[in-house]
């Protein structure tokens, strides 16, 4: 039985390109090196970092690598905070647990969320009246899809001199992102999302203001982010953004027709269903809804036995049997955040896929209602 993978959101599998752009850089050397061997390291990583600055619109200076997008945005939050430690931070509450553990251990003031998923716009104005150390929301988020209104933040915040971090660990890959007209100050990506390799994440930071560093190390990288740089780490990533970028717009839209007819399907022949999120703008691969009166651990535990593999949320949290804290602060009920499932399609998702999910779905929601919430 072929298995059918749908947490994209949560990991990418590798690109055949990124594979062989990392067995092509793996022996080389500390890019900090003064003789031949070193210099050619060096080399590498600086067209990795020329690649992903042509992908996202920056300049090269400004692209950190990072061990992963949680240290991207630890590095960034925790670097603004610390840096004016007398004022609070901005955040909203529905983001990565890589944001708000960070910012829980600040002083912090938080906008609103509607019913649909977004950040309410006239909350970010009102919270960014007055100076605050960073003002930090994701650009899409990672359970939802919804994306965010993240240009009414870097508005708010510019006329308060704030700067502006954004976690757009879901988003770069997927939908077109561009640092410079963004606006923000930083924004955190992470390799695996896009089909990169694990255990690289990518900080984008602009010349000034930037993070106060919170490492201690040889300098490296602005200061930002010290220690020696994965070569061939940066190389696989900057060939897999090459090729998501470049095959984009085409993917958004084969992924958008194929989830909403994973939709359609899903709530013809499902009662009662909820979907999060509709009437926003989503990450063309998203899908998120409830199944009221089944357990989402149920539901996506019978799903892998029946070969789908999907998710009730955030990879990060997994394990844990506790409702959604971001369906929470959309005003859906607990019961209801619990029932939670996100399926998330990628580039390898197909047609005869959703029509299996669709076929199978209905009897894995049967039996989990019968076993009932805990």
């Amino acid at each position: 039985m072929k298995r059918i993978y749908l947490d994209y959101a949560a990991t990418a599998p590798l690109r055949e390109t990124a594979r062989q752009a990392w067995i092509e850089a793996s022996g080389a050397l500390n890019p900090g090196g003064q003789y031949g061997s070193g210099r050619a390291a060096n080399a590498l990583l600086s067209e990795a970092r020329e690649t992903i600055a042509e992908c996202l619109d920056c300049e090269p200076i400004e692209v950190i690598f990072c061990g992963s997008g949680t240290e991207a945005d630890n590095l960034a939050v925790a670097g603004f905070a610390q840096a004016q430690p007398e004022l609070p931070v901005a955040s909203s509450p529905i983001e990565h647990p890589a944001v708000r553990e960070v910012v829980a251990r600040h002083e912090c003031e938080y906008f609103t969320v509607s019913p649909g998923g977004a950040v309410d716009e006239d909350s970010i104005r009102s919270v960014l009246s007055t100076s605050h150390s960073v003002a930090t929301m994701m650009l899409a988020n990672n359970e939802t899809g919804v994306v965010q209104p993240v240009e009414t933040l870097v508005d708010a915040a510019a006329a308060v001199d704030t700067p502006v971090h954004v976690d757009a660990v879901q988003a770069v890959g997927h939908i077109h992102v561009s640092f410079r007209a963004l606006g923000a100050h930083t924004l955190a990506a992470s390799a695996h999302k896009f089909g990169g390799p694990r255990g690289v994440g990518l900080l984008l930071a602009r010349r000034s203001p930037v993070p106060q560093p919170i490492l201690c190390g040889g300098g490296q990288q602005r200061g930002i982010r010290p220690g020696t740089v994965d070569v061939a780490g940066a190389v696989a990533t900057a060939a897999a953004l090459r090729e998501a970028c470049a095959e984009m717009s085409v993917e958004k839209q084969r992924l958008e027709d194929v989830r909403e007819r994973l939709r359609s399907g899903l709530r013809g022949s499902i009662d009662n269903v909820l979907m999060h999120g509709e009437g926003q703008q989503l990450l063309p691969g998203h899908l998120h809804f409830s199944v009221p009166g089944a357990e989402g651990d149920s539901l996506i535990m019978l799903a892998d036995s029946a070969g789908i593999e999907c998710a009730t949320g955030s990879a990060c949290a997994a394990g844990v049997n506790r409702a959604s804290e971001v369906l929470l602060a959309m005003g859906v009920s607990e019961a209801d955040a619990r029932s939670a499932v996100r399926m998330t399609l990628g580039r390898t998702t197909c047609e005869e896929d959703i029509a299996r999910v669709v076929e199978e779905f209905p009897r894995i929601v049967e039996m989990a209602r019968v076993a009932g919430m805990c």
